[in-house]
């Protein structure tokens, strides 16, 4: 008998978090068809982002390997910052080794090359495995002390505001930030399916709806990228970090 209590609250437990999570689930979809999963991507991108000074350094901060979108993203970016501000100097914060011409940091730097960046402002932190120990590392770097210098954060927009709070709670008083943001395809991507053959199915046609075919998908990912974020900054927050 009280196995059979047991049992039956166990059940009704599992019953209570699938039916959870069902509605947090239909909540997401019908959050995609909504603007507000960008905003909530734009926010955290945007909300710590100020570029109030031209650089001393531009701290680009790895994300994956290489290639990868987010890399090649925040390699866009740095190259951009630094034609603006020739003078600083380039440190690219991503665990490994350096002198391996085939480690993601080196392959970054090869991609900054490529586009004319010289190869002796290009500098390597190697050490940093996290947001939070890549500002430790940097407090002191190449026998020069950071913290009072201009630097220019350079990430993925979703870790934007985490990395900028990171900095300054290590101390670094002149943060800027520029996210990685993409740019929207200027195309028209509308087409009419109809007319591209194939199967005629009792469907509508999605070739005009936009929001379908693109938006609710990015939204979704969004949706995720917000979410683990907001875990991210909710722990560091927890651990004094920020």
């Amino acid at each position: 008998m009280a196995k059979q209590t047991i049992l039956n609250r166990i059940l009704i437990i599992l019953r209570k978090v699938f039916l959870g999570f069902g509605i947090l689930f239909l909540v997401c979809l019908i959050l995609s068809f909504t603007s507000l999963p960008y905003w909530g991507y734009y926010w955290l991108g945007t909300s710590q982002s100020k570029i109030t000074e031209k650089p001393d350094y531009i701290v680009l901060l790895g994300g994956g390997g290489m290639p990868s979108e987010s890399n090649l993203m925040r390699a866009f970016f740095v190259f951009r910052a630094a034609k603006e501000s020739p003078e600083s100097r380039i440190i690219i914060t991503i665990p490994g080794n350096p002198t391996d011409s085939t480690s993601t940091a080196r392959l970054v730097a090869a991609e900054l090359v490529s586009k004319g960046i010289a190869t002796d402002r290009i500098l390597y932190e190697e050490l940093g495995t996290n947001t939070r120990s890549q500002a430790i590392h940097l407090q002191k770097f190449n026998a020069e002390k950071l913290t009072g210098k201009a630097i220019l954060l350079v990430t993925s927009p979703e870790h934007m505001r985490r990395a900028v709070l990171t900095f300054k709670k290590a101390g670094f008083a002149r943060v800027s930030a520029l996210p990685a943001f993409e740019n929207a395809l200027e195309a028209d991507l509308i087409f009419k399916d109809n007319e591209l053959g194939g199967n005629k199915i009792l469907i509508p046609d999605i070739g005009s709806n936009i929001s379908v075919r693109y938006q609710f998908w990015n939204h979704l990912k969004y949706e995720i990228l917000i979410a683990r974020e907001l875990a991210a900054l909710g722990y560091y927050k927890l651990r004094g970090w920020i």
